[in-house]
């Protein structure tokens, strides 16, 4: 228990610190404040998220004593809830051929929370947050314009930007880039910080669970309802179009994320599949827009079953000799 506490004290204080970094203003800054979900997460898949949520709790309270009210809501919904709730996700198994009674045994097989829900409830989280921090803005969607835009044109004075109509144009575009883009960079962070967390409790030897086939990652069949709805939700206008625009934002990252999915199962017969993957990769991380054509793929494979229709059309594994 003593164990516990001090972990989650760790944990806690190292996110806490990342997550105060960003009032330094430095350029790292900004990527310790993406990676403050890290320590949680960790503490969350290594020693339970019972321990993360110790952790979080202290972490949150004292960003608040020390940065008031806002920075303690921020936080929690941010980084301390989905870190906690996230990492319990993960460690959630029942027996397969098992009841609710049912003891689980080490000859007992268990089945895992599913990976795709997991990335359904990254997408809810990002959502939240992003929601959040454009409310903190402003009650409507004209009163958030505002305060982007005035933010932007305040940072393009300091650097000696003059104003003209194409940079009212630039500016125009952005504010209404903004939030969809705000939604993607939490989605991506998210599923960064929680991916690299279960490496580092796998790798140490803490992670109570195998490895998932991230191969077979797919999301629930409703969720192209949904995005349907929210994709028809961002024409009618005001904070309605905004929050739409976040969510349909976020469900597509999710579909890009299965697109990679897909295209690990479509070129496993690939003689050279390291280098064509890793060339897309390359490509992706480069260029970012070609994370469309993923997301593409993605929706291709939850109308047609791409994944099932080449597993299926794959000749059977010859006998060992």
């Amino acid at each position: 228990m003593i164990s516990q506490i001090l972990i989650a004290l760790a944990a806690g204080g190292a996110s806490a610190a990342m997550f105060a970094s960003i009032t330094s203003g430095a350029l790292i800054s900004l990527v310790l404040l993406y990676l403050s979900p890290l320590p949680l997460m960790v503490a969350a898949l290594g020693w339970g998220p019972v321990t993360a949520a110790i952790g979080g709790g202290l972490a949150a309270i004292g960003l608040g004593v020390s940065f008031g009210i806002g920075d303690l809501i921020a936080y929690a919904i941010a980084i301390a809830l989905p870190a906690c709730w996230l990492g319990h996700l993960c460690l959630l198994g029942r027996p397969v051929n098992g009841g609710q009674g049912a003891q689980a045994t080490p000859q007992t097989i268990l089945e895992w929370y599913p990976v795709g829900r997991i990335l359904l409830w990254i997408v809810g989280f990002a959502t939240l947050a992003t929601a959040a921090a454009l409310l903190a803005l402003g009650s409507d969607a004209a009163a958030i314009a505002a305060t982007l835009r005035s933010f932007l044109l305040r940072v393009l004075s300091m650097n000696d930007v003059r104003a003209s109509s194409d940079t009212e144009r630039w500016v125009e575009a952005m504010v209404s880039f903004a939030p969809p883009a705000a939604a993607t960079v939490a989605m991506l962070t998210l599923t960064f910080n929680l991916w690299l967390a279960a490496k580092v409790a796998a790798t140490s030897g803490r992670l109570s669970r195998p490895w998932p086939d991230l191969k077979t990652a797919a999301l629930p069949p409703m969720t192209l309802v949904v995005l349907c709805a929210v994709t028809a939700f961002c024409f009618s206008g005001g904070l309605v179009a905004m929050l739409a625009r976040i969510a349909t934002a976020a469900l597509v990252m999710a579909y890009a994320l299965t697109g990679f999915a897909v295209l690990h199962t479509l070129t496993l017969a690939f003689k050279s599949r390291a280098f064509w993957l890793g060339s897309v990769y390359a490509f992706v991380v480069v260029f970012g827009w070609p994370m469309l054509a993923m997301a593409a793929l993605g929706l291709a494979d939850a109308v047609f079953g791409l994944r099932q229709r080449y597993l299926r059309s794959r000749p059977p594994p010859l006998p060992a000799p």
